[in-house]
């Protein structure tokens, strides 16, 4: 599954992007969107299975992100309003075979290049 995000930009203190990712529409049983600043770990942001059924939403994005994904075009999105200036990093989408939703970035199986995400003060 080849996976690439675009969406990313430079933006001001509550503005919005949304982010994309086309995956080809191969069934997979989880999406997900991690993150990664400059010197730090890749940290889970948000994820929901392939039906839609459930998502789950790390606490720094509840509220403010939205992940969804289009059947008619097979691409998952991060939609992402009220940014702040610690939401700059680069963004990852990710595919898990099997076993849900996790948190944890070595369970998914498939990754595609970031896109950036500045958020200016």
């Amino acid at each position: 599954v080849q996976l690439q995000a675009s969406g990313g930009g430079l933006v001001q203190a509550g503005g919005s992007l949304r982010l994309s990712c086309p995956d080809n529409g191969r069934i997979v049983s989880a999406l997900s969107w991690f993150r990664q600043a400059p010197g730090k770990e890749r940290e889970f942001v948000a994820a929901m299975t392939w039906r839609g059924d459930r998502k789950k939403y790390a606490d720094s994005a509840k509220g403010r992100f939205t992940i969804s994904r289009d059947n008619r075009d097979n691409t998952l999105y991060l939609q992402m309003n009220g940014l702040k200036p610690e939401d700059t990093a680069a963004y990852f989408c990710a595919s898990r075979r099997f076993g849900g939703i996790s948190t944890a970035s070595n369970d998914y199986d498939y990754w595609g290049q970031g896109t950036q995400v500045t958020v200016s003060s």
